[in-house]
């Protein structure tokens, strides 16, 4: 069975994930020691112990969150006794998730990783003050509609007011991001238009929308420095549901992933168009997994970020 290993985003933090993993296996414990000394601060220790509100931080939760996907694929790799590139195909990640399947198949290294999220984190934070952005879910509609939303909502409204697609995740599930009113706007509209539903996302600042620009100015400056190997195996990059092996190619589409449109349901599909049948979600939480199911219900999904999860996928290979 063709399989891609995929790795979550924000979102999916939660106090105490990986704590299990360390407990059990010297291996995650290194990999947490490794970003520790990497970040000069004790984020193994937040992860664990909380509290909350600091592990949500996006400049703790990007870093925190590859962390554990990082310790979990240790644990998997060791513990099956493989290399990634002899049980997977492919990998991708959402959003920062892109930055641990990076480092999942030899592209970055783990601490350059953990450096590059924390300042990525910091940038997208700082690019638009607390309270102006905002993201919002639309629930029951597709890209194409959604989009329609979002350039309604700007045409209603100033033209120095930004709203746009920030995530393509699953049919029925695409999220805007921009200036709060904006975005406020754009529920309203969607509303009339049949949404089942809209939320408004519980995140500091508008992620993956036009608003992000100095963060990616930022970022660019940071990736300029950075080595990017050759994957070992190739990544679907969020930007262009492409597969793309070239270090540079993966360097610029990193910094177009900052601003761009997140094409996880493209992506997603477009494995499957290659021959992939699975999807294993490493790292912390199952939100990959449960959109595998509403992308297409033939592709099967599981979780790998607990001791009991890894010990069922290993079954499976």
């Amino acid at each position: 069975m063709a399989r891609a290993f995929v790795f979550p985003g924000q979102g999916s933090q939660a106090v105490g994930m990986g704590r299990a993993l360390a407990e059990a296996f010297p291996a995650a414990r290194l990999v947490f020691e490794e970003v520790d000394d990497a970040l000069g601060q004790k984020l193994s220790r937040l992860m664990a112990e909380g509290p909350e509100a600091e592990l949500t931080l996006t400049e703790n939760a990007q870093p925190a969150l590859m962390a554990v996907s990082m310790a979990a694929l240790r644990v998997l790799t060791t513990e099956g006794g493989f290399a990634l590139a002899d049980k997977a195909a492919f990998v991708a990640g959402h959003s920062l998730g892109e930055y641990s399947a990076l480092a999942a198949a030899g592209a970055l290294t783990l601490s350059d990783a953990a450096r590059l999220l924390k300042r990525r984190g910091r940038a997208m934070q700082r690019a638009v003050p607390v309270g102006e952005g905002a993201m919002a879910a639309l629930l029951g509609l597709d890209l194409v509609a959604v989009e329609a939303i979002a350039a309604a909502a700007r045409e209603a409204g100033p033209k120095s007011e930004v709203v746009s697609v920030a995530n393509d995740n699953a049919p029925g599930q695409v999220v805007l991001s921009g200036h709060k009113v904006a975005v406020e706007r754009a529920i309203a509209i969607a509303a009339e238009r049949g949404a089942k539903r809209s939320v408004m996302l519980p995140v500091s600042a508008p992620f993956h929308c036009a608003l992000m620009q100095p963060a990616a100015d930022e970022m660019r400056e940071a990736l300029g420095g950075a080595m990017i190997a050759m994957p070992v195996v190739p990544v679907v990059a969020n930007v262009t549901a492409k597969a793309v092996s070239d270090p540079e190619t993966i360097r610029r589409l990193l910094v177009e992933q900052v601003t761009g449109l997140v094409r996880w349901r493209e992506g997603v599909l477009a494995m499957k168009a290659q021959g992939v049948e699975e999807l294993v979600e490493v790292g912390a939480g199952k939100v990959l997994t449960g959109l595998t199911k509403r992308i297409d219900r033939e592709m099967k999904g599981q979780a790998a970020g607990t001791p009991e999860e890894i010990e069922a996928v290993l079954k499976t290979f």
